[in-house]
């Protein structure tokens, strides 16, 4: 660590590649859309329980990457476990890459591992983003993780895309096994990035956290943040020896803590990766289209993430996070319940099913610049320094708890259902996530994490 911090390191290179774990959770969020189809056929897959289970144990791998990753973050740093969860995942990649013929047990194991890694990028690289970002700039910057998340689902759904043409036994293969090359970027430019100051700051590295501090701050603003960052770990030390699971719900940290994981929980039960996991299955029953043919509605579905990422990229600092949640989970309700109403009032027969794929898209539309990016902001804003890994970790994983859910029963409730009366669902639970946030979730716009923390914590 020395030697790393006496070279100076550019603050674009630290804010790239401290995103960058992004990549890895978007693309194997997508990938599985195109890949899923050929897997089916190659395997001659029919049963809506297997396909649900193969789609969703990376969410369950996950839900345990996410708390190990949060735990050990707060004692080995968030650079190291960044590094460690791109090398997991390269190896988990390899192995879905090289499942046997009909492997399902093979599949399920390397979903698991691929899990592991990415839950744990879920939780580290919000924390790491939100603890090198200034505060007038934390929204806009935090937003890049989520640009990276949807440029890895975008890059997914091309590579599904271009490889279509490929013998279906091999085509899915090679979808899955592309996931390692962005790991491994990853790892080597995990190599050359600092720790976090506050981390370094927690364990006693003064000199190096000061170091840090002048690559990503004015020279104005370094010896000030420092004393922040040292007085707020001072309050902090003595609470944290004794931190325990029921600490994060203790009355002192329980408001802040509830707000953090109620929003990253929500997120996903609203249902966005029903769509992201399943567009072309949506496609295929709404138009009769075969889904392996369906693969072009992803793409689209991926540049309207990426380019409502972006906006949120310009938009992040000129709007209060609260407004803009509860603005886009509105949308995001009745783009879910329109379909039904629609579907009741005009009767089956005269409801044209693609109508369904459009109030999909505004959704998609409206959640890419709201709760997408919105969640892992305020996820690496909301928690005290003292418990940010373990809470982080906590929220990644009811985070994925959710994911996994949708993927595992969406195939088995539009087999039971219209897919509109699924829809309206995931419609009804976006209402009463914008009741949480209205209610329950504390405005951070503007604020230092210090300041949110005083906040939180004196409730």
């Amino acid at each position: 660590m020395e030697n790393r911090a006496t070279k100076k390191i550019g603050s674009a290179f630290i804010y790239f590649f401290g995103a960058f774990g992004g990549i890895l959770f978007g693309y194997d969020i997508g990938v599985m859309t195109g890949a899923l189809p050929f897997l089916q056929r190659d395997w001659h897959l029919t049963d809506a329980g297997t396909i649900g289970w193969i789609t969703s144990t990376l969410m369950l791998g996950a839900i345990v990457g996410g708390a190990l990753a949060g735990q050990l973050s707060d004692k080995l740093g968030r650079r190291r476990m960044i590094l460690a969860s791109s090398f997991v995942f390269a190896i988990g990649a390899i192995m879905a890459g090289f499942s046997p013929n009909n492997g399902v047990a093979w599949l399920l194991c390397a979903r698991v591992l691929l899990g592991l890694a990415v839950g744990a990028a879920s939780a580290l690289v919000p924390s790491y983003m939100s603890e090198m970002a200034p505060a007038k700039t934390r929204g806009r910057l935090s937003g890049l993780n989520q640009l990276m998340i949807v440029s890895g689902m975008l890059l997914s759904y091309i590579v599904d895309y271009l490889l279509q043409g490929l013998p279906h036994t091999i085509a899915w293969r090679l979808m899955l096994g592309l996931a390692a090359v962005p790991a491994i970027i990853l790892f080597f430019g995990v190599l050359r990035l600092p720790e976090s100051p506050r981390f370094l700051v927690k364990t006693n590295k003064l000199k190096e956290a000061r170091q840090v501090l002048t690559y990503i701050r004015p020279d104005k603003e370094v010896d000030p943040e420092l004393k922040d960052i040292q007085k707020t770990v001072a309050l902090e030390a003595g609470a944290q020896k004794n931190i325990t699971l029921g600490t994060l719900f203790s009355s002192k940290y329980r408001y802040l803590v509830t707000a953090g994981i109620g929003v990253a929980a929500f997120q996903q039960f609203m249902g966005a990766n029903a769509i992201f996991y399943y567009i072309p299955l949506i496609v295929e029953r709404a138009s009769g289209q075969a889904a392996s043919s369906a693969l072009l509605w992803p793409i689209i579905q991926g540049v309207i993430l990426v380019l409502g990422a972006l906006l949120y990229i310009v938009i992040a600092d000129r709007f209060k996070r609260r407004t803009l949640l509860m603005l886009g989970g509105t949308i995001m309700a009745l783009s879910f319940l329109m379909p039904a109403a629609l579907n009741a009032l005009l009767g089956a027969d005269k409801f044209p099913p693609m109508l369904i794929v459009v109030f999909l898209s505004i959704f998609v539309a409206f959640y890419s610049f709201t709760w997408a990016p919105l969640t892992w902001v305020l996820v690496g804003e909301v928690f005290p320094l003292a418990i940010r890994g373990r809470a982080s970790g906590l929220a990644s994983s009811f985070n994925w708890l959710g994911s996994f859910a949708v993927g595992l029963l969406f195939p088995i409730m539009t087999a039971a259902m219209p897919q509109a009366s699924v829809f309206a669902i995931f419609g009804v639970i976006s209402i009463i996530a914008v009741l949480f946030i209205k209610f329950a979730v504390p405005e951070t716009y503007g604020k230092t994490l210090e300041e949110i923390e005083a906040q939180g914590t004196n409730r």
